[in-house]
Parts: structure tokens; C-alpha cells; sequence
């Protein structure tokens, strides 16, 4: 049986990569229609990495349009890629947290995860624990900062990018196992990045790329990555699970996802054409630079993914009494 240690530790190390180099030559020629991927936040990370990608996959549609729809945390354009054609046409790019975390997080949804077919991820981050000028600089550990939050309740407080999130469920999380009061405060995009460095608040919880410059600089402290593996971009710095918190070991992915009534034949070719561009060198610097590894869990693999995740966020969110909201 697979278990989720066993998705994140391959995912962390390797791209699973389809067979469908064998689809006949006529299913393999590109699509006429113009195809559209979708990112449901304003331009950053997702949407570079989606136009990294489409850059890159000229043989499965003669012209990629990359669309950026915000609004409602991302959901306007999940709600636009199920109500698209199922030709293959329509592609969201999204965190997998819309089909494993909103269901428990949301009191209605107008879709399912049933509604849609999962292609591929295209890469990985984990989260970072950073702190500012707001904490000592003799805190250099995970467990330096639980002994200041503990002394120190009033200022013990992270930021992350908004109410609900996965981020502010590890906040929740960690303050839980380590028995502190830890507050969370909801920022918009990156803004809880700038407020650190300003020393408003004392902590954000965000993914690593966020403030990745920013410790490499010296302008933050990171002390623990969530990762099931030191980051290979912070090497130095300790996962959750070597600081003692493997409960908070957790990796956001981002993927592809069509319609559920698209042809399998499609699926298959959309996936063929993410694999072969994720080997491009173009596609590998790229994601460097953006602080994302290149992880491709495709197809069966990916569905039973999102299956654990969703039933362990299920419970996270039972756990840490979190009311869902319209």
C-alpha cells in the first residue's frame, strides 16, 4: 500500500514519467484550437511557472495562451476549467490544495474534485519557517523560537497568505504540538514577507521561494523547512521532522488538471507533453530560478495522492476546530 511518506519521498526525488509516447501519430498532432491555461492568482509564481511550461510543449497545441483569473482564492478559475469544453482546450494550473484542502475548508463549493482530470504536477515547494527583527538573533533553532513564544505569549504570532490555507494550518499545528499560544495573522499574497522584515509581526509561515532572497541575504532566519528533505535550495536549514514536528512535514504541489469528461486519449497526450517539457533544460533552469523543484506525479499516481491528502487534511482541520466559511 502506498502511503503519503512514500508519495512525498518520491516526489521529492524523482518525475514519474508517462508512456504515452506510443499515442498514433494522427491522435499526436497538435491541436488547432487554440489551448488555454488557466492560474487563478494575479501574475507570480504560478502563472512564470505555467509560461515556462507552455513554452515548451509547441506539440501539443499550436498556440498556448496562459490566463491569469483571480478571485475567491483562486476558485474563479477552477470554476471556469469545469465548465470549459472537454476537448483538451482548457487546462487549469493550480495548487493541489483547491481538490485535497477546500472541500473541508468551504461550506459550499460549485465544484467537485469529480469534476475534473488530473494530468501531471509539474513541481513542488515545501514551506518555510522564517523570523525577523521582532525575535532575538540568538534564535537560531525551531526550538530557540518555541521557548521565546512560550516566554514571550503577547508577541508570539505568524503570517501567512490568508485564513484557511495550508500555511495557516501548520501555524495552527506547530502551536498545538508544542503547547503555545501562537496567533495568526492573514496578509494578502506576500505581505506577511514584508511585515517580517519590518518587525510587525514575528514569524511567517509561507512557501520558500516567498523569502527564499531573503535569508540567503541574511535579512531573515530560516529554521525549519517542511519538506521531507532538506531543500536543496536551503541546505543548511532542518526539516520540520529533524527539529522534532514530523506531524508538519508537507509539500504544496502544482498541477494540471482538465475537465472530467475530456478523452482519455487527450489526458494521455496533455500528460506526454508536460513530461517531455519538464526535461527541457530551458524548463529545468527555469524552475531553479523560480525556488521550485521539478516533481511530476502523473495520472493514477496523482489521483491517489490527492486521495491521501485530502483525508489528512480532513483531519487537520477537525482537529484544530476550524469553522469552514462561505
Amino acid at each position: 500500500m502506498i502511503t503519503r511518506r512514500d508519495l512525498l519521498t518520491v516526489s521529492a526525488v524523482s518525475v514519474a514519467f508517462s508512456s504515452t509516447g506510443l499515442v498514433p501519430p494522427a491522435i499526436a498532432q497538435p491541436l488547432a484550437k487554440t489551448a488555454h491555461i488557466l492560474t487563478g492568482f494575479t501574475p507570480g509564481l504560478q502563472d512564470a511557472m505555467a509560461r515556462l511550461i507552455a513554452g515548451q510543449m509547441r506539440d501539443y497545441a499550436q498556440t498556448i495562451v496562459v490566463e491569469t483569473r483571480p478571485g475567491a482564492a483562486g476558485r474563479v478559475a477552477v470554476e471556469a476549467v469545469k465548465t470549459a469544453d472537454a476537448d483538451g482546450s482548457v487546462i487549469l494550473m493550480a495548487p493541489l490544495g483547491f481538490m485535497m484542502l477546500f472541500p473541508h475548508v468551504y461550506k459550499t463549493l460549485r465544484y467537485e474534485p469529480q469534476d475534473f482530470a488530473p494530468v501531471s504536477t509539474v513541481a513542488s515547494t515545501p514551506t518555510l519557517l522564517t523570523v525577523g527583527r521582532k525575535v532575538p538573533d540568538d534564535v537560531r533553532t525551531l526550538a530557540d523560537f518555541i521557548a521565546w513564544c512560550r516566554a514571550n505569549p503577547k508577541l508570539a504570532s505568524y503570517g501567512t497568505a490568508g485564513v484557511g490555507t495550508t500555511l495557516y494550518f501548520l501555524g495552527a499545528m506547530l502551536g498545538r504540538a508544542a503547547g503555545f499560544e501562537f496567533l495568526h495573522v492573514p496578509y494578502q499574497g506576500n505581505g506577511s514577507i514584508q511585515d517580517l522584515l519590518k518587525g510587525e509581526i514575528a514569524s511567517a509561515i509561507m512557501p520558500i521561494a516567498s523569502s527564499l532572497g531573503l535569508v540567503q541575504s541574511g535579512d531573515l532566519r530560516a529554521l525549519a523547512t517542511t519538506g521531507p528533505r532538506r531543500s536543496s535550495f536551503l541546505p543548511g536549514v532542518p526539516t520540520v521532522a529533524e527539529a522534532g514536528y514530523p506531524s508538519l512535514e508537507d509539500l504544496t504541489w502544482y498541477g494540471f488538471f482538465v475537465p472530467a469528461k475530456t478523452p482519455a486519449n487527450i489526458v494521455e497526450r496533455l500528460n506526454s507533453a508536460v513530461q517531455t517539457a519538464l526535461r527541457t533544460d530551458e524548463v529545468k533552469s527555469g524552475m531553479t530560478k523560480l525556488g521550485v523543484e521539478i516533481d511530476a506525479i502523473a495520472m493514477g499516481e496523482l489521483s491517489r495522492l490527492i486521495a491521501s491528502e485530502s483525508e489528512r487534511w480532513k483531519g487537520i482541520v477537525r482537529t484544530t476546530g476550524f469553522t469552514p466559511t462561505d
